[in-house]
C-alpha cells in the first residue's frame, strides 16, 4: 500500500535502546548493555527501513532522529550507514534535512561529536540537564558541571545547529537556582533549548522514593512560577516558547518534533518505537516490541519486521490525538468544519476571556485559536473540557 499524496513529509526516528546506566526519571525504552554486536543491530536496522520504505515511498524525508537510550553510543559507522540508506530510499533535500542525534556530556561521546558530523549528523542535542553538582548527583547522572560546559562549547564549536536540555522545578530548588541555572545556559549563545519540568512516572527509581516521601515536587504555583520565569529570561536572547518546553531563535525549531506536534507522518524505527503512517485514507498506529532481544529477532524473522503493533485508527482518534499534540504548541491550531461536531464550541469563549486561548476566530471552513502561555500549562484539562 502506497500513499497516495505525493511528497507528503515524513519524518524518521531510530531507537538505539542501550544505556551505560539507568537515570532514576527515565521511562523510556532504556536498557543496559555493556557490550552488543553493533553490525547485526546495524543490520536489522537497514532491513526494517526496507520495510517501512515499501509504505511511504511517495513521501519525502524531511528529519531524521536518533534517540534512545544513549544513540551516540553507536559507532559513527553505524550512524552513517543508517543516513546514507535513509537518504537513499526516499526522496529528501540534503540542504532541508535535519539530521538530529541525542548526546550524553561525557568526554567519550563528546570527542565522537566531530566524527558524527563527518557521518552526517548536523544537529545534537545534549542531555546536560543542570550545572549544579548536587542536581547532577540527584538526577543520577555521571557527568560533573565542568564536562557539561565543555560539552556544550564542542557542540556549539562543531554543530550550525545545537540544542541541549536542562530539567528544572526539582525538590528545593528555588527560583533565584533556576534563574542562576538559566543565566548560564543562555550566555552560551545556542539557538535551541529544551527546559523539562521533572515529572515522576511510574516504574522508574523517583516514583518508589517519591512514594515513600522521600522528597517533594515544588508546588504547581511554585512550578508555574519558575515556568514564567524562564520564558522571561529566554527571551531576551532571542529565545521563544514554540511547545511547551522547547525555546528557539525562530528558524531554529526542531523538524523532527514539530513533526510529531503537527501530526504529520513519522516512522519509528528500533525496540519501543513508534510511528503514524497514513495509508490509503486511514492512519495506522505501528509499535515496535519494546524487548530489544524480541525485536532483533523478529526483524529476523518476521515480514513486518519489529513490528508489535499496527492498528488503524478511527477519524475521531485521529482528531483527538492531532488537537492533543497541536495544543502544545505556540502556532495557531485550526479545527476543520467537519470536526466541529466532535469539540465543546461553547466553551472556547470562556477559554478566551480566561486567556488560556488567544486569537479565536470562526469562519464557514473552520475555528481557529492559538495556547496561551497560561493555557500550555493545563493544557490536558482544556483538552478534556473541549472534547465532547
Amino acid at each position: 500500500m502506497i500513499y497516495q499524496n505525493t511528497q507528503k513529509p515524513l519524518g524518521l526516528y531510530i531507537h538505539w535502546p542501550f544505556c551505560i546506566s539507568k537515570c532514576p526519571y527515565c521511562d523510556f525504552n532504556s536498557h543496559v548493555h555493556r557490550s552488543i554486536n553493533e553490525k547485526e543491530w546495524l543490520d536489522a536496522l537497514l532491513k526494517t527501513l526496507n520495510y517501512y520504505y515499501k509504505i511511504t515511498a511517495n513521501h519525502k524525508l524531511t528529519s531524521i532522529f536518533f534517540g534512545g537510550g544513549t544513540p551516540s553510543l553507536m559507532h559513527p559507522s553505524t550512524v552513517e550507514s543508517v543516513i546514507k540508506k535513509a537518504c537513499t530510499l526516499w526522496d529528501t533535500n540534503p540542504d532541508n534535512l535535519e539530521i538530529t542525534l541525542e548526546a550524553n556530556p561525557n568526554s567519550v561521546e563528546v570527542n565522537n561529536f566531530k566524527h558524527l558530523r563527518q557521518a552526517g549528523v548536523n544537529r545534537v542535542s545534549v542531555g546536560v540537564q543542570s550545572f549544579n553538582a548536587n542536581n547532577l548527583k540527584f538526577l543520577g547522572r555521571n557527568h560533573s558541571p565542568a564536562e557539561a560546559i565543555k560539552a556544550i562549547e564542542t557542540g556549539i564549536e562543531t554543530f550550525d545547529n545545537f540544542s541541549f536540555d536542562l530539567m528544572y522545578a526539582l525538590p528545593h530548588q528555588t527560583i533565584c537556582q533556576w534563574e542562576a541555572e538559566l543565566k548560564s545556559a543562555i550566555e552560551f549563545g545556542t539557538k535551541h533549548l529544551s527546559l523539562y519540568q521533572l515529572t515522576i512516572e511510574p516504574n522508574t527509581a523517583f516514583y518508589k522514593q517519591y512514594k515513600r516521601g522521600d522528597w517533594q515536587l515544588p508546588s504547581h504555583e511554585n512550578s508555574n512560577d519558575l515556568y514564567d520565569l524562564t520564558g522571561e529570561i529566554l527571551s531576551t536572547k532571542g529565545l521563544l516558547p514554540y511547545e511547551i518546553s522547547n525555546y528557539a531563535v525562530p528558524g531554529f525549531e526542531s523538524k523532527h518534533n514539530l513533526t510529531y506536534w503537527r501530526y504529520n507522518d513519522f516512522i519509528g524505527v528500533g525496540p519501543g518505537a513508534h510511528g503514524r503512517i497514513r495509508i490509503d485514507n486511514t492512519t495506522h498506529a505501528f509499535k515496535q516490541y519494546s524487548s530489544p532481544a524480541k525485536w532483533l529477532s523478529s526483524v529476523q524473522k518476521d515480514t513486518n519486521p519489529g513490528c508489535e503493533e499496527d492498528a488503524p485508527l478511527t477519524e475521531t482518534t485521529v482528531f483527538e490525538e492531532s488537537l492533543m499534540m497541536g495544543m502544545r504548541l505556540k502556532e495557531d491550531l485550526t479545527i476543520a468544519r467537519h470536526n466541529v461536531t466532535l469539540i465543546n464550541t461553547d466553551i472556547l469563549a470562556d477559554f478566551d476571556k480566561m486567556r488560556l486561548i488567544d486569537n479565536l476566530k470562526e469562519s464557514s471552513n473552520e475555528i481557529s485559536f492559538n495556547m496561551t502561555s497560561k493555557g500550555r500549562l493545563v493544557a490536558n484539562s482544556i483538552l478534556g473540557k473541549l472534547l465532547r
